[in-house]
């Protein structure tokens, strides 16, 4: 009895403490949010290579793009790549890999040709090497789409942290 009323007192008290730490959420408004429209305003070109098509389309189903007629904003990417040995055996057979993607981007006002954010944003998976070349294969391309979803949402996160404070100083000045 005693611990249910603690219970409910503090579920009561969480929303009071998180407001009195500046925490705001970042789409508040859900699409109308001047987040929302700022991200579904940048265009993505086209990004060389598989790791590029699959980053490509991670941010443009995050920034809710696609059909959208008239870009604010342009998205450069420019992608690294790496498959690396990390484990090598006495007779020089590599038990193990490392997949590294990097991204170096870009988001460029359109109006005003403004480099509003210069960032990059990686992450690295490690691959078992196993005695059939199709599943490492398999292992490998895995690895690279699961790498380019987490820094799609690296990129995607880091965007909308920049175009609300962005908003934040349109709206003070």
């Amino acid at each position: 009895m005693i611990r249910g009323a603690f219970l409910l007192l503090g579920a009561l008290a969480l929303p009071l403490s998180l407001s009195g730490c500046g925490l705001q959420p970042l789409y508040s408004g859900g699409g109308n949010a001047g987040v929302a429209q700022g991200l579904a305003a940048i265009d993505v070109p086209a990004i060389p290579g598989r790791g590029g098509w699959l980053i490509r389309n991670a941010l443009t189903e995050r920034l809710g793009a696609a059909g959208n007629s008239s870009p604010a904003y342009r998205l450069d990417v420019r992608l690294d790549d790496a498959l690396e040995a990390l484990g090598v055996l006495n007779d020089d057979t590599i038990s193990r890999e490392r997949r590294i993607l990097r991204a170096r981007y870009q988001l460029i006002d359109l109006a005003t040709g403004e480099i509003l954010l210069d960032a990059t944003a990686g992450s690295d998976a490690g691959i078992d090497v196993v005695s059939s070349e199709y599943a490492t294969i398999a292992a490998e391309q895995r690895a690279l789409e699961n790498l380019a979803k987490e820094v799609a949402d690296r990129m995607t996160t880091e965007i909308a942290l920049t175009l609300r404070e962005r908003a934040k100083e349109a709206n003070a000045q």
